[in-house]
């Protein structure tokens, strides 16, 4: 018995078919959107990022339907729209959980325990990195920087910030996400559905209340060299490696103009100590 080339999964080169339209209702829903985005822009083409967020909205993911929305409103070819979207991950190219949960493996949130939330939390759900649970809820990735290192390990959802994580509370959180029971960002607006977060990145105001009201900041040490920038004195810490700091010993306390670092300090060279100039530099072999 033989099987056929389809059957066994082989491509014969043949064309991919248009991809197929939204229905009536929901295109005419999603016009209405579009000319409202498309209209903020002096140059049509520029509105083609939230667009794909208005379609990833509408099915939690770009579709071939999405990219061919977006290339006939904006007088583009497929090409063109899948160019952008396969370019940036935040746009989905495939089914996806309600919650996007990214742990940051980036330096500093690995080393401080971001590598292994992501390896527990693997093994927790069951899914791999970018693989989502049967159930829907939860799709799971590693990230890149979220510029919070103060707060490492940083693990997000739907792009919100949940600091200081452990492995321990990183399992609560998708337990919880996976249970329909409130799950509280550390800081940031309310959480919402990967669709609802898709259509707020499209523009369009999040009516939630106290949503907007919500916010977060920078940690303290983010802003200490936008403090030393102004001229204000941070704090300075004296780390001891070994042993404890003796009771007695008094808290220092530096001026304005001292550095934290000897690295931020001017050094005693040849360029910076008219007594101590460098000379002339030799050649290789003298």
């Amino acid at each position: 018995m033989t099987t056929s080339s389809s059957e066994r999964g082989v491509s014969l080169g043949m064309p991919e078919l248009p991809a197929p339209a939204y229905p009536d209702d929901v295109r005419a829903r999603l016009e209405t959107d579009a000319r409202e985005i498309v209209a903020r822009y002096p140059d049509s083409r520029s509105a083609l990022l939230p667009l794909l967020h208005l379609v990833q909205s509408e099915e939690g993911h770009v579709t071939r339907t999405g990219m061919r929305f977006c290339a006939d409103v904006l007088g583009l070819t497929t090409a063109e729209v899948t160019a952008v979207a396969t370019f940036y991950t935040m746009y989905r190219r495939r089914p996806s959980g309600d919650y996007q949960v990214g742990v940051c493996t980036n330096t500093l949130c690995a080393v401080m325990g971001g590598d292994v939330i992501f390896e527990e939390l693997q093994e927790h759900l069951g899914v791999g990195n970018g693989e989502t649970t049967d159930d829907g809820k939860v799709t799971l990735e590693h990230i890149e920087c979220n510029a919070a290192c103060d707060f490492a390990p940083v693990v997000m959802v739907n792009w919100e910030f949940f600091d200081n994580q452990t492995p321990e509370s990183a399992k609560r959180i998708v337990d919880d996400l996976r249970a329909g029971r409130p799950v509280a960002p550390t800081r940031g607006a309310p959480l919402c559905t990967f669709k609802e977060t898709a259509r707020i990145l499209a523009g369009f105001p999040d009516e939630r209340e106290g949503a907007v009201e919500a916010t977060g900041s920078a940690g303290p040490a983010s802003l200490v060299g936008l403090k030393l920038a102004k001229g204000e004195a941070a704090p300075a810490r004296v780390v001891h490696p070994r042993g404890e700091v003796p009771q007695d010993t008094p808290p220092h306390e530096p001026s304005p103009t001292e550095h934290l670092s000897s690295h931020d300090a001017p050094q005693d060279t040849s360029a910076s100590d008219p007594a101590h100039p460098s000379g002339p530099a030799a050649e290789e072999g003298e």
